[in-house]
């Protein structure tokens, strides 16, 4: 379990983040035409999962955006911005903003991502919804950075994530 804050009130994550060296969890997510994708689908991919409690609140849609900045960049990498919002939010929010070169991911069906992933918020105001947080897989698969950012209102550390692929 991980305890942070949202607001400066403490709040528990379900568990840990993944450790470090090991092997990325599988997932199943909702794409924003409902079809599923599978962590198997990015076989081969560097990937940076952004992980947020929704996209409409103002640092979780500025994750989207700076990440969107960043990701043209990325050479054999692919940003999931995951979150429990319904893909049609999702779906919104990108065509408003003109978000192209990341990838919005829906946990809201099964809600298994959030446990697998020890993000799960247990307890306060965004409780059932994910914390903030950045994990990074590499090609093989493995967890090679993670962040549990400590308030939930603050951005993650961008930079770090994206030298963790160098």
């Amino acid at each position: 379990m991980a305890s942070v804050t949202l607001g400066g009130t403490p709040v528990n994550t379900i568990s840990s983040l993944p450790e470090i060296g090991s092997p990325a969890p599988a997932f199943t997510l909702s794409r924003n035409d409902l079809s599923s994708v599978t962590l198997n689908d990015y076989r081969g991919k560097n990937l940076v999962l952004n992980i947020f409690p929704s996209v409409d609140t103002g640092v979780c849609a500025q994750s989207i955006r700076t990440f969107n900045e960043k990701a043209s960049a990325l050479e054999n990498t692919e940003v999931l911005c995951i979150s429990r919002d319904l893909p049609f939010a999702q779906a919104r929010f990108c065509g408003a903003e003109g978000i192209e070169n990341v990838s919005t991911l829906s946990d809201f069906k099964r809600g298994e991502f959030g446990k697998d992933y020890g993000v799960e918020l247990i307890d306060g105001g965004f409780e059932g919804l994910h914390s903030r947080a950045i994990v990074v897989v590499d090609e093989k698969g493995k967890v090679i950075h993670t962040e549990q950012v400590s308030e939930i209102g603050h951005e993650p550390n961008y930079e770090a994530a994206l030298n963790a692929l160098s």
